[in-house]
């Protein structure tokens, strides 16, 4: 199955193989708390947790308005954790993972 890219600062025509599936099909994404890397890693599973965190920082950097509206949310480069606000805000400009 075939999956388009749903990052909205996404410039290409980019797909990805559907190689991610952090829920099954009977499971919703839920909006909670999550750490970063545990929120990270149900975007990118099939990569470190490490590498999972950078890359979501990255997106949240390119996604228009987002890294503001965290900011309003309390996100702070100390967090450790998203709220369940920020966690809304994120899947609003991401996407579901």
């Amino acid at each position: 199955m075939v999956k388009y890219c749903n990052f909205v600062g996404c410039k290409n025509d980019c797909f990805m193989i559907n190689r991610f599936t952090p829920h099954s099909a009977n499971e919703s994404f839920q909006i909670r708390s999550y750490g970063k890397s545990e929120l990270a890693q149900l975007y990118l599973p099939d990569i470190t947790p490490e590498a999972s965190r950078r890359t979501m920082k990255a997106w949240i950097h390119r996604s228009p308005g987002l890294e503001e509206n965290l900011r309003k949310a309390g996100f702070t480069p100390t967090s450790h954790y998203y709220t369940p606000r920020q966690v809304a805000l994120i899947v609003e400009a991401l996407g579901e993972p």
